[in-house]
């Protein structure tokens, strides 16, 4: 049976997009409606219109609708995503520039830390809207897949006061499983265990993942039937790359071990 995805800022050309062709990868969900919203008109017809183009590319029989009607967009649906930066860009600039005036200069700020926090504050009132219309006019038993930050806040919020079951969500395991796809093909060439033009494919790595969005935690690596875990961090020091562009994850293995 054919299921509806509502996609609430699906105004968003990496987001949606992306999650699209990663759930039409599936063979059985070839047909999905995706129910695209977003509070800009002239983002919404952009997206859906390339959208649509993937999908005629690819001869698939997935149908999108796109509406400026959230409730419009939310009936119906299986499941429904959140892609929303809520406030924009200009909000977010605030959450670094206010913080920094106190002395707290942060990465990112759109997490954890005092820009986190002022990021919650004002996308949990727009989540628990959503959710309010999940409960209404959705599917009976409707997920709730949050990609919006700061990711955990949002999802306890949903999860405690929305009465919708919430998953937080990003592509943090599928990158992370690739890196230490590298790790491994860099030292098994060393060790002459692959010839130097083979590769090693995530898929060729066994793990388990505990944790999704900005908290990845890999419990299990195997590859070939060893365990991994115990090299990780001699592996990632030993990258070409690694040790210059993944500095905090190193240290992070280094000082827990995962």
């Amino acid at each position: 049976m054919a299921v509806t995805i509502a996609m609430i800022g699906a105004g968003s050309i990496g987001f949606t997009r992306r999650l699209m062709r990663d759930i039409l990868s599936v063979p059985e969900l070839g047909d999905t409606t995706f129910a695209l919203t977003d509070i800009s008109e002239q983002n919404l017809e952009m997206v859906a219109e390339l959208c649509r183009r993937d999908i005629a590319a690819n001869r698939l029989p997935a149908q999108i609708i796109a509406t400026t009607d959230r409730r419009r967009a939310i009936e119906g649906a299986t499941y429904v995503i959140s892609m929303i930066r809520q406030g924009g860009l200009e909000a977010f600039q605030t959450d670094i520039d206010i913080p920094l005036k106190y002395g707290i200069d942060q990465c990112v700020g759109d997490t954890i830390c005092a820009g986190g926090i002022m990021y919650a504050q004002r996308t949990i009132p727009a989540l628990l809207d959503f959710c309010r219309d999940i409960r209404e006019v959705a599917q009976p038993g409707a997920l709730f897949l949050n990609y919006s930050n700061p990711m955990a806040m949002n999802t306890w919020a949903c999860n405690q006061y929305g009465g919708v079951p919430t998953i937080g969500l990003c592509h943090g395991v599928q990158g992370a499983h690739w890196q230490i796809a590298s790790v491994i093909e860099h030292w098994a060439k060393r060790e002459g265990m692959i010839a130097a033009d083979e590769q090693i494919h995530r898929r060729d790595v066994d793990v388990i993942a505990a944790g999704i969005n900005h908290q990845t935690w890999f419990v299990k690596v195997q590859w070939r039937g060893m365990d991994m875990l115990p090299q990780l961090l001699e592996l990632f020091e030993q990258h070409p790359t690694y040790p210059t562009t993944e500095k905090v994850r190193i240290d992070v293995v280094r000082r827990v071990g995962h």
